[in-house]
C-alpha cells in the first residue's frame, strides 16, 4: 500500500492506495471512529458489485452499517438526490463526529461530500474511490458539488475527507471506457505538470489499459501525488490549483452541450479538452505544433476520443460553445480562463486569451466533424 499526504494543518489526511483495500476497509477505518457506527451512500451499479464485500469488512471490526443507493449517472448530481441524500443522512441520525461513506466513482464522492459539508454545518466523511477518475482526481482534494441547470459543479463546498482508500483491485471492475474516461484525468497530471510522467504513460499506458497491478499502482500514485502537492500550497484554487483545470474549460462547455450524457463522459470531455488547450497554445505560439499531434496520437493509440467528430449526435457552434464556456467557474470579471502550456508538462494560467484565437480552434474544430 502506497500512503500519499493530502497537508492541510488540522485537516491533514492521507490518500491509501493498493491492492484489497475495500476488503479490509474495517481495519483503516475504525480508528476514525467515535462510535462503531457508518452511513454509506453509494450508486446502484456500485452497490451491486462492492457493497457486500464493504459491508462485511466493516462488521467485522463490529461497526454498523446503514446503506443508501442512488441511480448512478451524472443526472444524479443535482438538487434533488442532493436533498434525498442529505434527509437520508439525518434519518439515520448522523452526527457531526460520525462518518460518511462515499463509495463510488465521481458523481458519489462530489455529491455525498457535498451533503456531508452541509449537513450539522459539517460531517466527516471517507472518500472510497471506485472508478481511475476518481482514485486520480474527484476523491483528492476536497471540491464537492453538484450541477445544475446552468452549468457543471457550480454549486458546492470545500469540505475535505477524512482519509481516501484507493482500492486498486476496484479498477478491474470497470467497463474499458470507464477506465478510459479516468486515464484522461491521468494524462492531464503529466501534460500539466510532468513531462517525464507523461512519456512513461506514452510507453506503459497500454500495459496500464490492459490489467498491469504495478502499472496501475503506478499511475494511480503518481497523479495522487501531484494533486495533493497542488491542493496542499492552495486548496481553495486562488492560484497554482486553478492548473488542474487543464482542458476542463472545453470539456464543461462540451459536457454541457451534450447534456451532461453518455455521449461525452467527463474524462473523455478532459482528454479532448487538453487537445484543443495544446493546439489554442501552439495557435498563440506558446507550444511547439508538434505538442497536440503528440497527445492526440498517445490518446488514439489508447483507443480514447481525441476530438470533437469523435462525440456522436450534433453539437452546437462555435459561438454556441463559446457562451456555454461563459458559465464555467474559471470566469473572472465576465473574462475567460484558460490553462495554456509552454510545452508538455509546463502548464499555466492564462487571463486574457484572445477570443479570435479561441474561436479559430473550435472553428477549425467543429470543421473536421
Amino acid at each position: 500500500m502506497n500512503r500519499v499526504s493530502v497537508d492541510l494543518g488540522a485537516r491533514s489526511y492521507e490518500v491509501r492506495i493498493g491492492a484489497g483495500l475495500l476488503a479490509r476497509a474495517g481495519t483503516e477505518i475504525l480508528p476514525l471512529l467515535r462510535r462503531k457506527r457508518v452511513a454509506v451512500v453509494t450508486d446502484e451499479t456500485v452497490a451491486a458489485v462492492h457493497l457486500a464485500k464493504l459491508t462485511a469488512a466493516l462488521e467485522a471490526e463490529g461497526i454498523a452499517v446503514s446503506a443508501l443507493a442512488l441511480p448512478p449517472g451524472e443526472a444524479t448530481k443535482g438538487w434533488d438526490h442532493l436533498a434525498h441524500c442529505t434527509e437520508w443522512l439525518l434519518e439515520q441520525k448522523v452526527e457531526r463526529k460520525d462518518l460518511v461513506l462515499a463509495l463510488g466513482g465521481g458523481v458519489i464522492g462530489d455529491l455525498v461530500g457535498f451533503s456531508a459539508a452541509i449537513l450539522r454545518r459539517g460531517v466527516r466523511f471517507v472518500q472510497l474511490p471506485t472508478t481511475l477518475l476518481a482514485q486520480v482526481d474527484s476523491s483528492v482534494g476536497g471540491k464537492t458539488g453538484i450541477n445544475t441547470a446552468q452549468g457543471k459543479n457550480l454549486v458546492g463546498a470545500f469540505h475535505q475527507p477524512s482519509l481516501v482508500l484507493a482500492d486498486i483491485d476496484a479498477l478491474a471492475t470497470l467497463p474499458e471506457r470507464d477506465f478510459l474516461s479516468g486515464y484522461g484525468e491521468v494524462v492531464k497530471y503529466g501534460l500539466l505538470g510532468d513531462a517525464a510522467f507523461f512519456e512513461w504513460l506514452e510507453m506503459h499506458g497500454l500495459a496500464l489499459k490492459a490489467g498491469d497491478c504495478a502499472a496501475r499502482l503506478h499511475a494511480v500514485t503518481r497523479s495522487v501525488e501531484m494533486k495533493a502537492g497542488i491542493v496542499s500550497r492552495d486548496e481553495t484554487e486562488e492560484g497554482e490549483r486553478a492548473l488542474l483545470n487543464l482542458g476542463h474549460t472545453f470539456c464543461h462547455a462540451l459536457e454541457k452541450a451534450t447534456g451532461y450524457s453518455d455521449r461525452l463522459l467527463h474524462g473523455e470531455g478532459v482528454a479532448i479538452g487538453c487537445g484543443l488547450a495544446f493546439e489554442l497554445s501552439a495557435r498563440l505560439g506558446l507550444c511547439s505544433q508538434e505538442d497536440p499531434s503528440r497527445i492526440r496520437a498517445h490518446l488514439a493509440a489508447m483507443g480514447m476520443k481525441v476530438d470533437l467528430r469523435d462525440i456522436p449526435g450534433d453539437l452546437p457552434g462555435t459561438e454556441a460553445l463559446i457562451a456555454l464556456m461563459g458559465q464555467d467557474k474559471k470566469v473572472q470579471d465576465g473574462r475567460l480562463r484558460f490553462i495554456l502550456a509552454r510545452g508538455i508538462g509546463r502548464a499555466f494560467v492564462a487571463e486574457d486569451v484572445p477570443g479570435d484565437a479561441v474561436r479559430a480552434v473550435l472553428d477549425e474544430a467543429l470543421a473536421r466533424r
